[in-house]
């Protein structure tokens, strides 16, 4: 005899309680993740280094510089890095949205990835939320593909997650390799991990004895062949900057230009946009109505419109390098291109740069001179 589904109904009262019982349970388990990462280190008296990157947690530039930094069992690393690639998000940071945070593992060492800036990491690594320690003793930024060098430093996510650091008061360093297209590869960044590693140790010392520059990050560039390099060099930010080409685009030619934008937005944030795009759509609808909407790529193409014309237009920006010439020699564009390890001293403040740059070529000195 066939049995109604009505009947089958479980318990209004019973399904509220499971219900119940898995949100407790679900809280109950993303609670032990986040203490486990709170729990004190067992080897708490090595000092606490974070690492952070703009390329995003699954960067192999990342995972090499973990793994190199853990292999002597002298620091104890953690990683806190952007879920996706913000290298080209400058010190921008997120306010009122929410950001998604999840356990991550890095080369070896406990971390969290996030859907926000490199700033955003550090920011929230250094409040207290996410670990046990209140203050590590360096923040790096790195291994990140792609020197940054000149004014593209205010475009680089990587140099503002050690600038972010260096605000929030704990000594940084930004770490990149000049990447060559179609020409450097994964052994490259390999190489560059052991060119930088003198660097980030003499660094962690001078910190611990108090003698590292005050009032700077460092900004490292290791030369496209890493292991051949000619030596260290401190540098002067260059006056170099790479071209930013406009290129306009057609959904007629490329139906994915409309997507340009929110593929380099975390989905958290398209999300919590989409209920505000979806107001102001229909309030453009009942505005436009009487309207129509003429797609161009360039405003030189449109030609003359009516009052009842909308103009959309949909462009793309490429960074291209541009080299300048006859630029001075301890300038970091050059020296990096002539095959130095560059370290650039970046500071917050624009009229201390000839102190800064004398203290960090002290320091350099006898950081490497062997004789500490």
């Amino acid at each position: 005899m066939a049995t109604s589904v009505k009947n089958n109904f479980l318990n209004p009262a019973l399904v509220s309680n499971l219900q119940q019982a898995l949100i407790r349970r679900k809280d109950s388990v993303q609670e032990q993740h986040l203490n486990k990462a709170k729990e004190p280190s067992k080897a708490s008296s090595k000092p606490v280094v974070l690492v952070t990157n703009g390329e995003g947690i699954d960067s192999p530039g990342l995972t090499l510089l973990v793994e190199a930094l853990l292999r002597d069992e002298l620091l104890d690393v953690h990683v806190c890095a952007p879920q996706l690639d913000r290298s080209v998000c400058g010190h921008s940071v997120t306010t009122g949205e929410t950001l998604a945070v999840c356990s991550a593992q890095v080369g070896g060492a406990n971390g969290f990835q996030v859907s926000g800036t490199p700033a955003d990491c550090v920011s929230l690594a250094l409040s207290g939320a996410l670990f046990s320690w209140s203050k590590p003793v360096l923040v790096i930024s790195g291994l990140n593909k792609g020197a940054t060098c000149g004014y593209d430093t205010l475009y680089s996510g990587a140099v503002a997650g050690a600038r972010e650091a260096l605000i929030c008061g704990v000594p940084s360093l930004c770490i990149s390799l000049n990447w060559e297209k179609n020409v450097s590869s994964e052994s490259d960044l390999k190489d560059a991990v052991t060119a930088c590693l003198p660097l980030v140790h003499a660094a962690i010392r001078d910190i611990q004895k108090g003698i590292f520059p005050k009032n700077c990050f460092l900004n490292i560039a290791i030369p496209s062949c890493p292991l051949t390099n000619k030596g260290v060099k401190v540098t002067r930010q260059s006056p170099q900057r790479s071209s930013l080409s406009w290129q306009a685009v057609s959904t007629n030619t490329n139906p994915s230009a409309g997507r340009y934008m929110s593929n380099q937005q975390s989905l958290g944030i398209m999300l919590a946009q989409l209920g505000r795009d979806a107001s102001a759509a229909a309030a453009a609808r009942r505005l436009n109505s009487n309207r129509k909407n003429v797609e161009v790529e360039s405003v030189g193409v449109a030609g003359k419109l009516s009052s009842q014309q909308t103009i959309k237009k949909y462009f793309r920006m490429e960074l291209t390098e541009k080299r300048q010439q006859n630029i001075e020699e301890d300038l970091d564009s050059r020296a990096l291109e002539e095959g130095f390890v560059t370290v650039t001293p970046l500071s917050l403040y624009a009229n201390s740069h000839m102190e800064i740059q004398s203290s960090v070529s002290s320091w350099l000195a006898i950081a490497l001179s062997g004789d500490q």
